[in-house]
C-alpha cells in the first residue's frame, strides 16, 4: 500500500498559490537551508502516515470553499518531491476530482519529475541561490538536482511562480538581485516573482530541538526594500513578454 508521511495540513492557505488553498505539508527535506523556519520537517522518518485515499477525502471536504475562490490544493513541505510515489497518486486523485494542483518545491527530489509534473498545474519554485558555491554554503547540498528539475519543468512548459528568500549579507546585494532577475527572464512561463524577506519566526524551533541556528545575529530583512525589488523584477518580466 502507498503510504505518505505528512507533517501537517492547513485548510485555508492564502499565500501558497492562487485563491484559497488546502496546503499539505509533506515530511522530509534533503536541503539544510541556513534560514529554514521548519527544521522539524527535515527528517523523512517523522510525520503522520496516511494513504492517498484518506488524504483526498480530507481535501475534497474543503472543495466547496476553495473552488469558489479559484483555489485548490498545494503540496508543500519539507519537499513533496522526496515522496514521488505518494505525490503522483494523490495528484492523480486531485485531477480526477477536478482540483487545481500546485507544487511548492525547491526542485531537490529523487526523480520521476516528468510523471509528477503531468498532474501539476502550477509550480512554486523556490530559488535558494543562483551561484553554485553559495548555493552549497546556504543549503549544504549541490545545485545540480534542482537544475535538473527546473530543466524538466521548462521542457514541459509548466507555469511557475518564482520564490526567493532575501537574507541580509547573503542574497540582498544589488548585484545578486540583478543577476537573479536576468536568470528569471531566461525562463519560460514565469507568471510572477515573490521575494520573501528573511525573518526570525522559526528560530525558537531550533532552541526547542537543541539545534544550533546558523544565522544567529542576522537581523530581519527590510520588508519595504524587498517589496521594491520584487515590483521591479515583475515589471522587467512583463516587458520581456511583449
Amino acid at each position: 500500500m502507498n503510504i505518505g508521511k505528512i507533517h501537517s495540513i492547513e485548510s485555508m492557505g492564502l499565500v501558497d498559490g492562487p485563491g484559497i488553498r488546502v496546503v499539505v505539508f509533506f515530511q522530509g527535506c534533503n536541503l539544510r537551508c541556513s534560514y529554514c523556519h521548519n527544521p522539524d520537517t527535515w527528517v523523512c522518518a517523522g510525520g503522520e502516515e496516511i494513504t492517498p485515499q484518506e488524504l483526498i477525502k480530507k481535501i475534497v471536504r474543503f472543495k466547496p470553499y476553495f473552488t469558489k475562490a479559484g483555489g485548490g490544493v498545494t503540496f508543500s513541505g519539507g519537499d513533496p518531491l522526496l515522496q514521488p510515489d505518494f505525490l503522483i497518486e494523490i495528484s492523480k486523485l486531485c485531477k480526477d476530482n477536478g482540483i487545481h494542483t500546485t507544487l511548492d518545491t525547491s526542485g531537490f527530489g529523487i526523480g520521476r519529475y516528468e510523471e509528477i509534473l503531468q498532474y501539476t498545474d502550477l509550480i512554486l519554485f523556490d530559488i535558494k541561490h543562483i551561484d553554485r558555491e553559495k548555493y552549497r554554503e546556504l543549503t549544504a547540498r549541490d545545485i545540480d538536482e534542482s537544475l535538473k528539475f527546473l530543466e524538466t519543468a521548462q521542457k514541459m512548459n509548466k507555469k511557475m511562480w518564482i520564490r526567493h528568500v532575501v537574507v541580509p549579507g547573503i542574497t540582498d546585494s544589488e548585484e545578486h538581485i540583478q543577476a537573479l532577475t536576468e536568470m528569471i527572464k531566461g525562463l519560460k512561463n514565469v507568471e510572477k516573482v515573490e521575494l520573501l524577506p528573511y525573518h526570525l519566526l522559526g528560530v525558537n524551533k531550533y532552541e526547542t530541538m537543541g539545534m544550533k541556528y546558523r544565522l544567529e545575529g542576522v537581523p530581519p530583512m527590510d520588508k519595504k526594500l524587498v517589496k521594491e525589488w520584487e515590483n521591479k523584477i515583475n515589471e522587467e518580466i512583463k516587458l520581456t513578454r511583449h
